[in-house]
């Protein structure tokens, strides 16, 4: 078949199997998890298979254990060597011991700053603080703190060392999954600690297109696809068209704070009042977890489980939870899936009966009540015939494989932007740029000019979101072009252009057309989205999008007044020799009339007023162009200006 786009990093050949033997390129796809995460590979058959530790266990728990400075010490003195972190279920066995030091799900604080988490921070055992930049950081000790990007740094390192171990060489390169619903600067952070890990990152993928990758290879299917994806912390919904090897975007939607943690910390919210619990410390509040996610685990074959714990103390505790208290306990959480779902279907532009299947991703999809969600939403039995928890990792493994030259396969994975992003224009509106669910890679412009006369510099704010006005969406960032040639208003020429790579990573630049004057920036955030923030800016646009047009035509009125004022005093000033005193003085009384119009809030009542002063100052407009025109002619022959001259 005819590949339809051909993606090359930047100062990377567009043919890696032309750079040298494409035979020794080892490369993997990783699944970096909020709860678990897994690496896998292509095998010697062809087919792509997840990579398990030594003792035959696929699934790597996302936890990671900062020893303590008496630890160390002892520790070194033994040995004459410091005690390593610790990653995965040695590490999760010191969840209870050791909570202020021992850090699990820590995906949800990719790229997030304090600010964002202190919701969580009451219920959380982990003392934060804000790092250089933003980012929030993880106090494990006396004179240490970690970010987010150095702990996912430690859980790709030891599944890099897996692979190796496996494959039996150095790693040539990895592709690594995120959400859909991950901003730039999840994105980012995301890429930094595969490189922090020593790995080179071909691509970051989007979960969903991954799971529909593998799932589409190994059925051979055609068709469109939901791919729902509730994974340990985060939940994506996307749908997809698989056509001759061609996985399409068509949308895409999510709640980057919804998983199954949430499930858990319903549970733990359950036990701690069912065992009398009142204020549980780090130590007991990270038992109680481990505890109530057994008892998930447990329910989904299961009707009744039996609990028991010990709190920190060493105290045991009992409790029972059925089946329906579960589904009681977690309605809500499920049912919070329902608006994306629906979103994201009316984006693509279909129907549940449109779809020809619904694929089930991610550990928390064996919940029953999920299940009986997802079929209540879509209209149809989801398909589970893959392992959701390693469908992620398989679909990544065969991205990467494509990317190092060693497949022949003709793919061709076109994802999607999940908001729009454009830029403030005058009266704080937002002119979307690239809009929601565009394909990327991706390149945009647009023409802007300046708005007043003698303008040489121009603020460029790059906003992302989907309502019409600036203080409505998020600032993603600020530059200015300076160097614009003076000139009337209107008359120059600025094209803006966003490009976004492979990887959701956005560059926006800034050019004037006369003298080639250019400024650009790369959009990277100090740290994310805030914790439902992407469904709450969808929602607020569907909930309030007549209001804000109402809100957008009323400024583009108001804007339109002040250029008619500013052009009409501007001529006023030029050529008022032309208007009698009482001309001039009708002229000013008409321009009043309009700047004390144009403090109102109908628009309507405004654009009226504009077409009475069009009309009011017609006959000052005829003077000056015969005046113009006899200028320009004078001292010339009329058949000069004959067509035929």
């Amino acid at each position: 078949m005819t590949v339809l786009l051909d993606i090359a990093e930047p100062g990377e050949s567009r043919k890696p199997h032309e750079e040298g033997d494409s035979a020794s390129r080892r490369v993997v796809g990783i699944d970096l998890g909020t709860t678990y995460s897994l690496v896998a590979a292509i095998n010697t058959e062809g087919n792509p298979a997840v990579i398990p530790d030594g003792e035959g266990r696929f699934q790597l728990p996302s936890v990671v254990h900062y020893p303590r400075q008496e630890e160390t010490a002892a520790e070194s003195d033994s040995a004459g060597a410091a005690q390593p972190v610790q990653v995965g279920y040695g590490a999760r066995a010191l969840l209870s011991d050791q909570p202020q030091n021992t850090l699990a799900s820590v995906k949800r604080a990719m790229g997030r700053g304090l600010q964002d988490l202190e919701d969580q921070e009451e219920s959380s055992p982990y003392r934060m603080d804000a790092g250089e930049g933003g980012m929030v950081r993880f106090l494990v000790g006396p004179d240490r703190a970690v970010s987010p990007v150095e702990v996912s740094a430690e859980i790709l390192r030891h599944l890099k060392a897996r692979a190796e171990d496996a494959l039996g060489g150095t790693l040539y390169g990895a592709v690594i999954t995120v959400p859909a619903y991950f901003d730039e600067a999840q994105r980012q952070a995301t890429k930094d600690a595969g490189q922090l890990a020593g790995l080179k990152v071909m691509r970051l993928v989007n979960e969903p297109t991954a799971a529909a990758l593998a799932y589409g290879l190994e059925r051979k299917r055609t068709g469109i696809f939901a791919i729902f994806d509730l994974g340990g912390g985060t939940f994506d919904i996307s749908i997809l068209k698989l056509t001759d090897g061609v996985f399409q975007v068509m949308s895409t939607g999510g709640d980057a704070a919804l998983g199954g943690d949430d499930l858990d910390d319903a549970v733990v919210a359950h036990l701690l009042e069912a065992c009398a619990i009142a204020s549980p410390d780090p130590g007991t509040l990270q038992s109680v977890r481990a505890a109530a996610r057994r008892a998930k685990e447990a329910l989904t074959e299961a009707d009744e489980s039996e609990i028991t714990f010990e709190d920190s103390s060493g105290q045991a505790h009992k409790a029972h939870l059925s089946r329906e208290r579960f589904d009681a306990l977690i309605e809500s959480l499920v049912k919070k899936t329902t608006f994306p779902c629906r979103r994201a279907m009316k984006d693509a532009g279909i129907r549940p009966d449109d779809l020809n299947g619904v694929v089930l991703v991610g550990g928390s999809t064996r919940v029953p009540l999920v299940r009986t969600h997802v079929e209540k939403v879509f209209g149809q039995m989801p398909l589970s015939d893959l392992d959701p928890d390693q469908v992620v990792a398989l679909g990544a493994a065969h991205q990467a494989d494509l990317l190092s030259g060693n497949s022949r396969e003709d793919l061709l994975l076109l994802d999607v932007t999940p908001l729009s992003l454009g830029l403030e224009t005058m009266g704080g509106l937002v002119e979307k740029i690239v809009p929601r669910n565009s394909p990327v890679p991706t390149a945009r412009g647009q023409e802007f000019t300046t708005f007043k006369d003698g303008q040489s510099a121009m603020a460029i704010h790059v906003l992302q979101g989907e309502r019409e006005m600036v203080d409505q969406c998020r600032s993603l960032a600020r530059f200015e072009l300076r160097g614009i040639p003076p000139m009337v208003a209107g008359a120059a020429r600025i094209k803006v252009s966003f490009q976004i790579d492979a990887d959701g990573l956005l560059t926006v630049s800034a050019v004037e057309s006369t003298t080639g004057t250019e400024q650009s920036v790369k959009v990277k955030p100090s740290y994310g989205l805030t914790d439902g923030e992407v469904e709450r800016m969808l929602r607020e646009a569907a909930e309030h999008g007549a209001d804000d047009m109402l809100e957008r035509l009323l400024s583009e009125a108001r804007i339109d007044a002040e250029r008619v004022i500013l052009a009409i005093r501007a001529a006023m000033e030029q050529d008022g020799d032309l208007l009698s005193a009482d001309e001039a003085a009708a002229i000013d009384a008409q321009l009043e009339k309009l700047i004390s119009i144009s403090a109102g809030e109908d628009h309507k009542v405004i654009k009226r007023t504009m077409e009475e002063t069009d009309k009011a100052t017609t006959f000052f407009a005829q003077r000056r162009m015969d005046r113009n025109v006899q200028q320009a002619m004078q001292g010339r022959r009329v058949d000069e200006f004959s067509p035929d001259a």
